[in-house]
């Protein structure tokens, strides 16, 4: 049986506070963030109302998406949201919420449907203006075609395409991937 000492604990304590020390450090000093996403020089971020232009209009999504898109932003980077001026800026619409059969059953009707939303960003970065651009996204959901989209349902596809869609973005403007 191996006995602890007071001393051999204390090294233990030591190391692990330090290292725990050096990873607070790295992680908010800006020097690392372990989201991946690299901010520069930029303090401030702009995320506008994205507005629901697709031919079929789910009345909710457009509240709901620019309110994700926003706080992801916030959890994964130090920026501090502003509602005007910013130094990374997001703007953009919803430009597509479609809905079509994906497979069909023996008797030809459909077994399941497939919602798709696209949306359309223009990112600006007032230091890095090398990384602005205007990109389409868009994600999917596949669902049974028996099931309506409402409630819980529609709540359920949400949840499913809006957090892909935004971390894309963050991926592609942020996070450089």
């Amino acid at each position: 049986m191996k006995i602890v000492t007071f001393n051999s604990t204390m090294k233990i304590t030591r190391t692990l506070f330090s290292l725990l020390t050096i990873c607070f450090l790295l992680s908010s000093c800006g020097i690392y963030n372990f989201t991946g996403g690299d901010t520069g020089k930029a303090k401030t971020i702009q995320v506008d109302f994205f507005r629901n232009v697709a031919p079929l209009i789910e009345p909710s999504l457009s509240q709901k998406f620019t309110v994700d898109f926003q706080d992801l932003f916030l959890r994964q980077t130090n920026l501090s949201s502003v509602k005007s001026d910013g130094d990374i800026h997001f703007e953009g619409e919803i430009t597509g919420y479609t809905i079509v059969p994906m497979s069909a059953t023996a008797d030809q009707a459909a077994a399941q449907n497939r919602l798709t939303i696209t949306v359309n960003v223009r990112y600006t970065n007032r230091f890095i203006e090398k990384d602005n651009f205007e990109r389409s996204f868009s994600f999917y959901y596949d669902y049974p075609a028996n099931t309506q989209l409402i409630g819980s349902a529609l709540e359920t596809a949400f949840n499913e395409i809006i957090p892909r869609i935004t971390q894309d973005i963050f991926n592609a403007s942020i996070a450089k991937w």
